[in-house]
C-alpha cells in the first residue's frame, strides 16, 4: 500500500512490507538521483522528493559546518548523503548532509563502508524531518550517529547521543563552538544579503571567538 503528502519543502511517498531486498535494489537504482531520498525502517519504506527550500537549507547547514572546521583547523570527512544503513537491525537512511569530525581519521581515504563495522558518522544534518512518518532519530540512533541536527524551516534543534538517546542541547558536541542561536541566527539571516557575504561574516564571527 502506498501514502503519498506533499508538505513544504518535500513530497514523500510510503511503501508498507517492503522487503530489504527491495530497499537495496532501489537504493542501487537511484543512487545516481540526488532528488530521490529513501528511508527504511523494518519494512516501511519512505521516498521524499526535496523541494528548493529543502535544498537550500540542508546547502547552508553544510558550508557552515564546512567554514567552522577550515577556520578551527579541524579535519572532516564528508559523506554527504551516503546511504547509512545495517541489515542486522533492517534500518537504513539518507541524510541531508554527514560529516566524520572526531573519527576522521578512522575513514580517512575509505570509499566505501560497512557500517556494521565501520563507525557511523559524528553529525548527521536534516532538514524538515517532522513531516515524515517514519522516526527518523530513532533510525539515527540505532545506528550510532553521534549527533543530529534538525531544521524545520523556523527552529533548529541539536540532538545529542548519551547512552542511545538523543537529548536536545544548546550547544553542539562535536563543535562546542556552535550553539543553535548562533546557527539559526545565519540560516534565518538567508536572504538578506549574499551567501558568500553571510559565509564571509560568519567566518568572521568564528575568528572573533576566544
Amino acid at each position: 500500500m502506498a501514502t503519498q503528502i506533499s508538505t513544504k519543502l518535500a513530497k514523500i511517498m510510503r511503501l508498507d512490507k517492503v522487503k530489504w531486498s527491495t530497499y537495496q535494489s532501489l537504493s542501487w537504482d537511484l543512487c545516481e538521483s540526488p532528488h530521490q531520498k529513501l528511508t527504511f525502517d523494518r519494512g516501511v519504506l519512505e521516498i521524499m522528493t526535496p523541494l528548493p527550500q529543502h535544498e537550500i537549507n540542508k546547502g547552508l547547514l553544510g558550508r557552515l559546518v564546512r567554514t567552522t572546521t577550515e577556520v578551527l583547523g579541524i579535519e572532516i570527512a564528508s559523506l554527504y548523503s551516503t546511504t547509512l544503513s545495517r541489515e542486522d537491525l533492517q534500518k537504513g537512511i539518507e541524510p541531508d548532509e554527514c560529516f566524520y569530525i572526531q573519527n576522521e581519521e578512522q575513514v580517512r581515504g575509505k570509499t566505501s563502508f560497512n557500517f556494521t563495522i565501520d563507525p557511523p558518522p559524528d553529525l548527521a544534518i536534516e532538514v524538515d524531518i517532522t513531516s515524515s512518518s517514519l522516526n527518523r532519530l530513532e533510525i539515527y540512533a540505532a545506528l550510532g550517529v553521534t549527533e543530529v541536527w534538525r531544521f524545520n524551516g523556523e527552529d533548529l534543534l541539536l540532538y545529542c547521543l548519551q547512552n542511545g538517546v538523543y537529548e536536545v542541547r544548546d550547544y553542539s558536541g562535536v563543535l562546542p563552538i556552535l550553539s543553535k542561536f548562533v546557527l539559526l541566527d545565519f540560516l534565518q539571516r538567508w536572504g538578506e544579503i549574499g551567501e558568500n557575504a553571510l559565509l564571509r561574516e560568519f567566518r568572521q564571527w568564528l575568528q572573533s571567538q576566544p
